[in-house]
């Protein structure tokens, strides 16, 4: 089919198979901002932006926000600039995230990555700092050399994909601070600072550039897109003509009238008194972009739907606060492998996908161990329970409990046969032998495995539910999983 550039055309492109059977992909965010790997510790970014508004773009918990928070002199991040660093410029970064490059080895991550159970991995090709990790011929009026000459993204593109695993790449269209380097203090002042003049021309031709050379099954813009809705369209309907795979993310909220005005300080200073008020009131656990003209999913960060979604969706979010690397982060930063399995699960019964976030050192290129005991665990898990996953689809209902009140979730999954498979996920560890599964519309079961240890399920159908007997007690895990066949009728 080929994709004309209009709205009616382009809304009419289906998700992806692979998108949909995914479930589960790798972030990674490794720029130069991993080398000093810095970033204020007040909570997380929803409670940073209601506890310290004023401040705020320059104080969240993002390492990757570095080169704009050492431009605000009142920040952590500034003060530690000057004790450490000695206020030097931030492109002195750059050589010793190069040199870190002689260590890197995008095959070690890519088998890595395909052990953890991901299907797919976005890189951060080009952050808001405008470092680009190819060897763009897009040149920055502004900033010399800004690229490196290795070619991480088509070496990781390799490695990635000769490991079975589709490649995308991340691009900060809506923020670009070669272009407009004002401090950046408050909600209001970084919603108003996408560059103008040359900027959006640059980045059309730096995201065609990425299309081109390397065909990536994702493109995952981030903030918003920096020219009008019709040469956006041009460019979607360019790249879904270009890669037949293609998938796009929701930020993509093109240039408007009201953006326009948001660059002025007198229209940004109403918008930070409003949603100051706001976010005291109504405090946000993550952040939630509005829904964009056109897009093929949403994306919540660091948080998720609480409902089953009829649009398919990703939730991502990093291991600890921040996305890049983050040197003083300790283990109690970071997600337990219980909550980040149980919290997969229900993203995975409500039509999500989870798109999980590396952090990489910046002067040796490593991945650090506390991410990498996660992904080891992360793996481990889906190794045993994969099939309720990778595959599924929503079934009628997300969620439903045991007798005991233990959360469950649900999936569901056709076979070849055309009869269905239903997944029940148990968040946690029944505490007897013998519990019930509730719901009155539970269908009837003919047989029933516990995906873990392929062990067959005794079961009885009750009025109120199902009930499940072990032939043993069931090992620690964040979440067990049992097969439902559903009882074919007779021919």
């Amino acid at each position: 089919m080929t994709y004309e550039p209009t709205l009616q055309s382009l809304n009419a492109h289906p998700v992806p198979t692979w998108y949909d059977d995914a479930k589960f992909g790798i972030f990674i965010h490794w720029g130069l901002y991993s080398v000093p790997a810095f970033a204020s510790r007040f909570g997380t970014i929803g409670e940073v932006f209601r506890d310290r508004y004023d401040t705020a773009v320059a104080e969240t918990p993002y390492t990757e926000w570095y080169c704009n928070a050492i431009k605000v002199p009142e920040s952590e991040s500034a003060k530690h600039h000057r004790e450490v660093w000695h206020d030097a410029p931030y492109q002195d970064f750059r050589d010793p995230f190069l040199k870190g490059l002689d260590q890197w080895n995008p095959r070690d991550w890519a088998q890595t990555f395909a052990a953890s159970g991901a299907r797919y991995v976005v890189l951060v090709t080009k952050h808001h700092d405008g470092y680009c990790l190819w060897p763009s011929q897009v040149k920055n009026p502004n900033q010399a050399g800004w690229t490196t000459e290795r070619d991480i993204v088509g070496e990781l593109a390799g490695a990635v994909r000769a490991k079975g695993m589709r490649f995308g790449v991340y691009y900060s269209g809506g923020i670009g601070w070669t272009f407009n380097p004002a401090p950046l203090r408050t909600l209001g002042n970084f919603v108003g600072s996408t560059p103008a003049g040359p900027y959006p021309a640059y980045a059309d031709a730096q995201l065609r550039e990425l299309i081109e050379r390397y065909r990536p099954s994702v493109v995952w813009n981030d903030i918003s897109w920096p020219t009008t809705l019709q040469t956006e369209l041009d460019l979607y309907a360019h790249y879904y003509n270009t890669v037949t795979d293609a998938v796009v993310n929701d930020r993509w909220m093109p240039v408007t009238w009201q953006s326009r005005l948001m660059r002025l300080a007198p229209v940004q200073r109403i918008f930070d008194y409003l949603a100051k008020r706001y976010l005291k009131k109504n405090p946000v656990q993550g952040i939630t972009p509005p829904a964009p003209p056109h897009c093929d999913f949403r994306t919540p960060e660091y948080t998720t739907f609480a409902t089953a979604q009829a649009k398919k969706w990703e939730a991502t979010r990093g291991m600890s606060f921040s996305f890049g690397y983050n040197a003083r982060d300790t283990e109690a930063d970071f997600i337990g492998i219980e909550s980040l399995v149980t919290s997969f699960i229900d993203t995975v019964s409500k039509n999500g996908n989870l798109l999980l976030n590396v952090g990489p050192r910046g002067v040796d290129a490593r991945i650090p161990d506390p991410q990498l005991a996660r992904l080891k665990g992360f793996g481990a898990w889906m190794a045993e329970n994969g099939e309720g996953i990778t595959g599924t689809r929503p079934w009628t209902r997300a969620e439903g409990v045991t007798g005991d009140g233990t959360q469950v979730r649900y999936t569901c999954k056709p076979d070849a046969a055309h009869a269905k498979t239903l997944y029940a996920f148990v968040l946690g560890r029944p505490d007897a032998l013998e519990f019930l599964l509730e719901g009155a519309d539970l269908p009837a079961i003919g047989r029933a495995v516990h995906l873990s240890t392929g062990c067959e399920i005794a079961l009885r159908k009750m009025d109120n539910g199902i009930v499940l007997k072990l032939p043993q007690p069931l090992l620690p895990s964040p979440a067990h999983g049992f097969g439902l066949e559903l009882e074919q009728p007779s021919p």
